[in-house]
């Protein structure tokens, strides 16, 4: 029988990519963004049918799990891929921007989980697939508190749902990325910025300047690298928990273990001088 993916933020970059590779490998593929009017590369897939998906809107989150399973009858893996990113000085970022992060990173995931939970429990079985960050196990960068809250809080959601699940036959699977080579994170990217308080503009500069602008891209993994990843999770050939992906997180993953917390923290905080 037709395995069925679910698939968050699918209108760009990571997701996409999931949704193409696996409508070609077979899957059928519920492709959910929330602006379908702006999907592109979809038309040509028989087996990917688009749904409209604001992940923070519990009704719309209901509404739309329950038409997938009605399209297809049965869904298999679930991947929370739809993300956000807020920086800059705490102090300087509006509440809204602040809520924002939580509901899209943290919320939306509890959203869609819980939806499909009771599917998954009824068939004795299913498998989420979470994406989250190298930032969701360390820090690695300044100006990028709340990103790390809500990364962080994605790992401890997902680690603690491990044991009411995994009684249900229900897998719960993180992959923790960092940058890749078509990746549009930086254009959605939120920042607090203040041009009457100047404490954190010398910060501000070097972070951008230095995490973002002088990056070298080439080394930089391709999107495959991690939709590789997925569909081994998804088909059962790789069963890991969680699992670091990218080059920049297993080299940032082994500074961290291989001194103090307060000595990483400098090291980090001397990139950005």
């Amino acid at each position: 029988m037709t395995k069925t993916i679910f698939i968050t933020g699918t209108s760009t970059g990571l997701g996409k990519a999931t949704a193409t590779y696996f409508a070609e490998q077979g899957w059928n593929v519920a492709a959910t963004m929330r602006t379908p009017e702006k999907s592109t590369g979809f038309s040509s897939y028989e087996n990917i049918r688009v749904f409209k998906l604001d992940v923070t809107d519990t009704a719309q989150v209901a509404a739309v799990v329950a038409q997938a399973i009605d399209a297809f009858g049965k869904i298999d893996v679930v991947v929370n891929n739809a993300g956000q990113g807020t920086f800059g000085a705490l102090e300087l970022v509006d509440d809204d921007a602040i809520d924002a992060q939580y509901q899209v990173n943290v919320r939306g995931v509890i959203n869609v989980t819980k939806a499909f939970t009771p599917h998954f429990r009824a068939n004795n079985g299913g498998k989420f697939i979470n994406i989250s960050s190298y930032m969701g196990v360390l820090s690695a960068m300044p100006l990028a508190s709340l990103y790390n809250m809500s990364k962080f809080a994605l790992e401890g959601l997902i680690e603690g749902l491990y044991y009411e699940l995994k009684p249900l036959n229900i897998d719960q699977h993180l992959l923790e990325i960092g940058v890749y080579n078509g990746h549009n994170f930086v254009e959605n990217m939120v920042w607090g910025e203040s041009t009457e308080i100047t404490a954190y503009q010398e910060l501000t500069a070097n972070v951008k300047q230095g995490f973002f602008a002088n990056r070298d891209t080439s080394k930089f993994p391709e999107a495959q690298l991690i939709v590789d990843e997925i569909f081994g999770l998804a088909t059962g050939a790789n069963t890991q928990f969680r699992k670091l992906v990218g080059e920049d997180s297993v080299g940032l993953q082994e500074i961290r273990d291989s001194m103090p917390v307060e000595q990483y923290l400098e090291t980090i905080d001397a990139r950005y001088k």
